[in-house]
């Protein structure tokens, strides 16, 4: 009776601990979940302006296919490049594992005669992509800071765009974690490559170009998707952390729950004992 009372007791030590690790933990993510959130708003604003752009650029188009140029016309699929982005640490729940499971079933759904490639961000992207033997962009892994800054991600960006241009691929597409709010994160698949709409209403302002439409839209559009590629990161960034403080406040809650089952099940063997 007595080596089973210290068992429990033991167990019930080493469950506070880990809910308190948890705890912090959470706490944690909820402090770097509200800095992801500030980065996406102080970004929209620029990104947003790039469109306005972009948008009164073409706005006596009919659509952007008649505009002349290579990031805009669409041609023939016989390769597809997919930018897939994760983290670099786990504890995060379905975080890691609904985006590569998107992965896999794009791979599994593509014509037997499209080839594709996988340009992965994040640590747990990259080692999912080796370990299944996928045809890999990159040969080393593109890390992903809590503070990811922008130029961080512009030279592996402008090499896919780059290989789009030789048409090494006739496709891109993203696929990340979108933020909802705290208790949603959807996973998004978005075509980067060629560029199907800009998502932006033609606006009153007045600008002056220098230059003719298709050689203004070549020297933006790059820069466009960089900002794009950026602004997917930011989105996925403020979703991993949402996941992971959620799954850190169930653990909690679980831990929380262990302990008061196991203090009933001490308290009742020591009152059987003194009896």
């Amino acid at each position: 009776m007595a080596t089973s009372m210290r068992s429990v007791k033991l167990r019930i030590n080493a469950t506070k601990k880990t809910s308190q690790i948890t705890k912090a933990m959470n706490m944690i993510s909820a402090s770097k979940l509200k800095n992801a959130e500030r980065q996406i708003k102080e970004y929209r604003p620029f990104l947003e302006k790039i469109e306005e752009i972009l948008a009164n650029i073409t706005k006596d188009k009919n659509s952007l296919t008649d505009v002349d140029s290579i990031f805009l016309k669409p041609r023939e699929i016989k390769k597809v490049c997919y930018i897939v982005i994760s983290s670099d640490k786990g504890l995060a729940g379905a975080f890691n594992i609904n985006v590569l499971k998107e992965l896999k079933k794009q791979i599994e759904e593509l014509p037997k005669d499209i080839d594709y490639t996988v340009a992965a961000i994040g640590t747990k992207a990259f080692n999912f992509v080796q370990k299944n033997g996928y045809n890999k962009f990159n040969e080393k892994p593109i890390y992903v800071r809590d503070d990811v800054e922008f130029h961080e991600l512009t030279e592996f960006v402008r090499s896919i765009v780059v290989g789009y241009i030789l048409g090494s691929f006739d496709e891109v597409r993203v696929i990340y974690n979108h933020f909802i709010n705290t208790l949603i994160q959807d996973i998004k698949v978005s075509k980067l490559l060629p560029i199907v709409e800009i998502n932006s209403p033609v606006t009153n302002s007045t600008y002056e170009y220098d230059g003719n439409i298709e050689e203004i839209l070549n020297m933006i559009l790059p820069i466009y998707i960089e900002n794009l590629v950026y602004g997917f990161v930011l989105d996925s960034k403020a979703s991993e952390h949402a996941s992971r403080m959620n799954s850190m406040k169930k653990a909690t809650d679980n831990a929380t729950e262990v302990v008061g089952k196991l203090e009933l099940l001490y308290n009742r063997a020591r009152q059987q004992a003194i009896t």
